[in-house]
């Protein structure tokens, strides 16, 4: 990297060390949460943060968004919020007497949805389709939003009062669902010490720009994936289709979400092909929030992440990766 922000030719992994190394200056003990963000962004993704209030949530969408140099908007969602809060509306102008769109705050870089659970279903469908196609349609026009896009949303437990469960459709939609977590008691001391002053979320700046971001992603798509990997990746989320404890499993969309993550963790770890240890470190956060389990194992206090767990333990491993060389994740003609 360079002090102006561009990315110098090399690897996906040169070019995301100075992202996390920004972000741990202002989350002490989060780098494998930063981590799986910066992969589900680097593969295209939505991310969704579900944890309890104060646990660093809001202050890793800003960080992550003043790092990579995103434009950054944040949305406070409850339960009086409209769509049109969101996406933005047509107003008459009776200067010219015609309608003229306002682009509404989800046209930035990295749009912060805050407690999106808060909101009705109605509101929360507004991202519906900037997730899913990279556009707002308003009175029959649609506009499409300037790539990169990201949407990081962030939910309280179900169980705390005043929110609305997100549904199946809207979660899907979500690549990745991660938890950030209470620190260690020595993390915390650290936190005390490091925010005693000014906060350092104050002065963060961007080591990326979105440019880099597009080339990254680029190169992200071009690490390799051998077909018994997608055979292991296409049965642990039929297995989640079968398994005994589920009443509907992950989809199509799952696995091609666990392959995107797989690619950027490997490209983050700088290689240019995958292995199964990255399938395994993505699939809690691509397939739990995308399970919908039997109301007997509901009741029993089972989790979804320990469904995935089970699958992972009973799904053969690929014996022998095809070897492929070493070496950093690039793309052919892009600058990274």
């Amino acid at each position: 990297m360079t002090n102006a922000g561009t990315v110098e030719p090399g690897s996906v992994q040169a070019y995301a060390a100075p992202v996390l190394d920004n972000v741990a200056r202002v989350l002490v003990g989060k780098e494998n949460v930063t981590r799986l963000a910066l992969a589900g962004i680097l593969a295209g993704g939505h991310l969704l943060l579900e944890d309890a209030p104060g646990t660093g949530k809001t202050m890793l969408a800003r960080a992550l968004a003043a790092s990579l140099g995103l434009g950054f908007r944040r949305v406070q969602f409850t339960p009086d919020l409209l769509p049109s809060d969101v996406t933005g509306v047509s107003m008459y102008r009776p200067a010219t007497g015609e309608f003229e769109f306002v682009p509404g705050p989800i046209f930035t870089g990295l749009l912060l949805a805050d407690e999106i659970n808060r909101a009705t279903p109605k509101t929360q469908s507004a991202l519906l389709e900037a997730m899913g196609e990279g556009q707002v349609t308003e009175s029959g026009v649609t506009h499409v939003l300037p790539p990169p896009f990201v949407v990081l949303a962030t939910q309280n437990p179900i169980e705390h009062e005043g929110t609305y469960r997100l549904p199946e459709a809207q979660l899907d939609r979500f690549l990745l669902k991660l938890a950030v977590g209470y620190p260690t008691l020595e993390e915390e001391v650290r936190m005390l010490g490091r925010l005693q002053g000014a906060h350092p979320i104050d002065t963060l700046g961007p080591v990326a720009t979105p440019a880099d971001l597009l080339a990254a992603r680029a190169a992200v798509r071009s690490v390799r994936v051998s077909d018994d990997l997608r055979r292991y990746m296409a049965a642990l989320t039929a297995r989640t289709r079968a398994h005994a404890q589920v009443a509907l499993g992950g989809g199509p969309r799952a696995s091609l979400a666990l392959q995107g993550v797989a690619q950027a963790l490997a490209a983050l770890s700088g290689r240019a092909f995958v292995l199964p240890d990255d399938v395994k470190a993505a699939a809690p956060g691509v397939l739990a929030h995308r399970l919908t389990l039997r109301i007997e194992a509901r009741l029993a206090g089972t989790r979804p992440e320990e469904v995935v767990a089970d699958v992972l333990r009973h799904e053969p491993v690929p014996a022998e990766p095809v070897s492929v060389p070493s070496g950093p994740a690039q793309v052919a003609g892009a600058t990274l």
